[in-house]
């Protein structure tokens, strides 16, 4: 059986190497089409010149480079800065205004969809969708650790989605939130700054074995030999997520994007923290038919000790999707 589910990558991944001056905005989308990747996502913000005053000339040059690598634009990731002043958060109206400004940008860029965060208020939304339908580009919820399904935000905007109907405004699953096991370069990390390796195993036990991270931490807190850095480790781990991939079947009908988050892929193009079958799986027997943008974030968790390769990171990302997608 073929599927029709989508491979992309979020630029967002080449972010090492753009910040540094290593790869232009071309290059990454170069990366990502010859990772065999045929959809772009991207953060304007970080990597478009004078957002979000685009010139005409940009477009140009923008769906050149569509034409040029044989790729499309498939999100438009937006961050509504509810707490753009000092003194005060931004009015309704105000940040309605900002909304519908990403909106128009998403569409005259080509993207579909545009991603918005746990932080924008629903109320916002609502009164964006109709402006949304006009320029076709549909609103697109993150659903990100620590956040997840069956919170209780989640829940009240699924049941707006469910009670209105509406085909505007759907879900964004980050696979962040189906962190079956601490990712290997986070725990490394905190034990080259001081963590005791074993200590820093029995919280990726802990964790594993779906024990009480918070409980947990409080007894790593306690613990006479345990450093600054096991405690920050505990820590961390009561913001990483685990929801069971099957999750996804129920969800279905309202996704309309997915974040293939990886922290790591080996050179047998296997992500040691997120069960990517099982993922995959559930998708499939959905017959979910978008994308799934490759998401590296492995970076800042090495950038301490070595060169980060996202190029080669994510083309294994790319590969196992492929592998997996059939």
């Amino acid at each position: 059986m073929s599927y029709a589910i989508k491979r992309g990558v979020s630029l967002y991944s080449y972010q090492d190497e753009f910040y540094t001056g290593k790869m232009n905005l071309e290059d990454c989308i170069r990366a990502a089409a010859e990772a065999g990747a045929t959809g772009v996502e991207f953060l304007p913000e970080q990597m478009l010149n004078n957002f979000p005053e685009l010139t005409g000339d940009f477009f140009k040059q923008w769906f050149e480079w569509m034409e040029k690598y044989n790729v499309e634009p498939v999100a438009y990731d937006a961050f509504l800065e509810t707490k753009l002043y000092g003194n005060r958060m931004l009015t309704r109206s105000e940040s309605v205004k900002l909304m519908k400004r990403d909106i128009a940008l998403a569409g005259k860029l080509g993207c579909k969809v545009l991603r918005t965060l746990v932080s924008t208020p629903l109320e916002v939304v609502k009164d964006s969708l109709g402006f949304a339908e006009e320029h076709n580009v549909k609103i697109a919820l993150e659903v990100h650790a620590p956040f997840t399904f069956g919170t209780p935000w989640f829940e009240e905007r699924l049941d707006f989605i469910k009670e209105s109907g509406t085909k505007w405004f759907g879900i964004m699953p980050d696979l962040g939130v189906f962190v079956k096991r601490m990712a290997p370069v986070m725990s490394d990390f905190y034990i080259r700054k001081g963590g005791t390796p074993e200590i820093i195993a029995l919280i990726n036990e802990n964790y594993e074995n779906g024990g009480d991270r918070k409980a947990f931490l409080e007894q790593v807190k306690q613990m006479k030999d345990a450093t600054e850095m096991d405690k920050k480790y505990a820590e961390l781990a009561t913001h990483i997520v685990f929801t069971k991939p099957q999750i996804l079947l129920d969800n279905i009908p309202y996704i309309m994007h997915v974040h293939g988050k990886f922290y790591e892929m080996d050179e047998s193009l296997q992500e040691p923290s997120i069960p990517y079958k099982d993922i995959l799986d559930a998708l499939k027997q959905g017959g979910y038919n978008g994308y799934i943008c490759s998401e590296y974030e492995g970076n800042r968790h090495i950038q301490d000790y070595m060169e980060v390769d996202s190029v080669t990171q994510v083309r294994r990302h790319q590969m196992m999707l492929q592998q997996l997608i059939g």
